[in-house]
């Protein structure tokens, strides 16, 4: 079985933010896999081991050089070769504009499933994979905690309100990972010196048929800022009912909220 998955490369998610000049300021800031992409790594992992010799999985991401550690990350896990769209046309891509190269790089790429993270830590977004999924024309399910396969159809299991949902879809799919689905396993010794010899594909826009104007962003930042830090808060001091009358005061005249 052909696997794939996409990764994102991220800020750890301990990192403190430092917002300059309207940019999140990277310096001195480590970069890891995307937390849930690491799920979707796992998964593809478990699906290889169970099908047995023949598997294969292939790690895609779009970013620039650095991301080469995340994919030597995911190659040392037991990923088998991997692939970076990179290109200076890309940098500031919004989430449009990472699908298409993604998908585009995919078009030459076997596979019969595609796990993903089901959202970027980093920004919050969801959007990618569903994108990369209609852009490739198969469909889609996000957010699963559970996962089967018979070879040709994908039952999957996601948490919806109120209970959960069981879903039967044809392969190839795309299948977002939500916390819970697994536990992800750490690179060992071997596995981080085999990665060293495993392919790497770097590619630009051209490599993937794409020009620069094919993925002009939809949408631009401007500027992120922090938000606004949390006054003190007021300790009332005194028995209930002393103090009762102006809690009640506070919350009407100064917080208003009653």
């Amino acid at each position: 079985m052909n696997i794939v998955v996409l990764l994102k490369q991220t800020f750890d998610t301990e990192a403190k933010i430092v917002i300059s000049g309207g940019k999140v300021d990277p310096t001195g800031v480590t970069l890891v896999i995307n937390p849930y992409d690491e799920f979707a790594i796992e998964e593809a992992l478990t699906l290889k081991e169970a099908q047995g010799e023949g598997s294969e999985i292939t790690v895609v991401t779009a970013g620039g050089d650095v991301a080469e550690q995340a994919l030597r990350t995911a190659l040392a896990m037991g990923c088998d070769k991997s692939i970076l769209v990179s290109d200076e046309a890309l940098d500031g891509a919004d989430e449009w504009a990472a699908a298409e190269a993604v998908a585009a790089a995919l078009k030459d790429v076997e596979y019969d499933i595609i796990f993903a993270g089901r959202i970027a830590v980093d920004d919050a977004s969801g959007q990618v994979a569903v994108r990369v999924a209609e852009a490739l024309g198969i469909p889609s399910v996000s957010s699963i905690l559970k996962f089967e396969t018979d070879g040709t159809v994908a039952t999957v299991t996601r948490e919806i309100d109120g209970g959960n949902e069981i879903i039967e879809v044809p392969l190839p799919a795309m299948l977002t990972a939500q916390k819970g689905l697994n536990e992800p396993r750490l690179p060992n010794m071997m596995g981080i010196m085999k990665a060293k010899s495993k392919p790497l594909e770097k590619k630009d826009l051209a490599a993937v048929g794409k020009a620069a104007g094919d993925v002009a962003a939809k949408f631009v930042i401007d500027s992120v800022s922090l938000p606004t830090p949390r006054e003190a808060g007021t300790i009332l001091k005194g028995e209930a009912a002393e103090t009762a009358p102006e809690l009640v005061r506070l919350l009407h005249e100064e917080a208003k909220v009653i």
